[in-house]
């Protein structure tokens, strides 16, 4: 089968032996009320109030939210104002934990056995995508499409992170009991888990997990970046593509990440909703990388200070990989739901002065999307809308794999970013 383009990234995932540990309890968490796509929830408890671990704390009054939970047992400092990476401001709710973790006593394992009740189990636990795109879980099993393939997102090509992966080979059991469960309750024909083939372990992991089931394969794919975008992912697993303007759930197939998959089996066991995830802690300013489980809302300075970072080398700070992550504003900001790396450097990225394109190539040639991004520059800059469409600049995923390669240093992926939304105006 055809292979879709992309680039190897040095590869620096020093934690991907290091096996999944606990973060001890902060001082304080703060929950800020949108950790996911869509519109913020409404704080649902006040200052002075005792609260448990699992309880409801932000009410999702909008289609587009999902419940927030909170991580901790204790006492509601104060109800505060969070700045997000993108500069809106959302409600925070700031809990002091008293060490004792007390359940709430509605975390009860749901009664899942249609689509109907998993959709409504994926939204009452607060499921978000865990891969980073933090997209509301329910509303991929709320579709009416017939899905015919369940294609589960193990790839994780950033070069840092490493939570998929310890996930992949300490959950394997619960990824793919996870992955059985929804191929039962939802009449998938078939599962298969794309999974990078330098992961030997994950690979083997999984194989030996699903091999008392049907219809569960494990896809080993070419160690390339973006493997893990959706587009990419379905393509290398199923042969089929995905359209401009069209999602995976519009041919027949569902997408969900590793970790996605594994929670939403375990809150099928337990009740207990997602208050808790797993951090890659990495980069140059981390002198030891490590995989924590993190309580919800603990400060990031909490987290590099127990990774050992001298906070005050820090220069940067990214949620999520180097590559489509985004940079913290500030040291107090939040470990949040879809978060799975925290990549902490002591420099800064080097500015580079653009200079005029030399027509070499390269950023067709590692294009995912097979699209041309030097004439999609040139487009933009003169707002032409009619070639901009024609260039089907909507296929564009912003990988970064044009700017990652381009020798005139030009910022392709922003400008192509920009295209997309001079599009959406129109």
């Amino acid at each position: 089968m055809k292979r879709l383009n992309g680039i190897r990234l040095l590869q620096s995932k020093r934690a991907q032996n290091k096996q999944i540990t606990v973060l001890p309890l902060p001082k304080r968490v703060r929950l800020p009320m949108l950790m996911h796509m869509g519109e913020p929830c409404v704080p649902a408890v006040q200052a002075g109030e005792y609260v448990y671990v699992g309880q409801e704390i932000g009410k999702a009054e909008s289609e587009q939210s999902v419940p927030i939970h909170a991580s901790v047992s204790g006492t509601v400092a104060q109800i505060s104002e969070y700045t997000l990476t993108d500069g809106r401001q959302v409600p925070c709710i700031e809990i002091e934990p008293d060490g004792m973790q007390v359940i709430h006593p509605d975390c009860v394992p749901p009664t899942i056995s249609t689509q109907q009740e998993l959709a409504d189990a994926a939204r009452n636990s607060g499921c978000v995508g865990l891969g980073g795109s933090g997209d509301l879980t329910y509303q991929k099993f709320s579709r009416q499409e017939n899905i015919t393939v369940l294609v589960l997102n193990g790839a994780e090509c950033e070069k840092h992170l490493a939570s998929d992966l310890r996930q992949m080979v300490e959950n394997a059991e619960q990824i793919i009991s996870g992955a059985a469960m929804i191929q039962k309750i939802m009449k998938i024909k078939e599962v298969l888990i794309g999974v990078q083939s330098n992961r030997p372990a994950a690979v083997q992991a999984l194989s030996q997990a699903a091999e008392s089931y049907k219809n569960i394969t494990v896809c080993p794919l070419p160690p390339l970046y973006p493997q893990g975008e959706k587009k990419v992912l379905v393509f290398h697993t199923t042969g089929m593509v995905v359209p401009e303007g069209k999602e995976p759930e519009d041919i027949g197939v569902l997408v969900l990440n590793v970790s996605t998959c594994a929670f939403l089996y375990q809150y099928s066991q337990t009740g207990i909703p997602l208050v808790e995830r797993v951090v890659t802690v990495d980069g140059n300013a981390v002198p030891k990388a490590r995989n924590l489980l993190v309580p919800i809302g603990t400060p990031i300075s909490d987290v590099l200070n127990h990774a050992g970072c001298e906070l005050d080398l820090v220069k940067q700070v990214y949620s999520g990989g180097t590559m489509m992550g985004v940079s913290y504003p500030t040291m107090q900001a939040s470990i949040v739901k879809p978060q799975n790396g925290l990549i902490a450097m002591k420099t800064l990225p080097k500015e580079k002065n653009a200079s005029d394109c030399i027509r070499c190539g390269r950023c067709v040639r590692v294009c995912p999307m097979q699209l041309n991004p030097t004439d999609l520059d040139r487009a933009y800059q003169l707002r032409d809308v009619r070639t901009l469409t024609a260039l089907h600049t909507g296929l564009c995923m912003s990988c970064g794999c044009c700017s990652y390669v381009c020798p005139a240093n030009r910022p392709l992926t922003d400008t192509i970013r920009q295209a997309k939304t001079l599009l959406s105006n129109e």
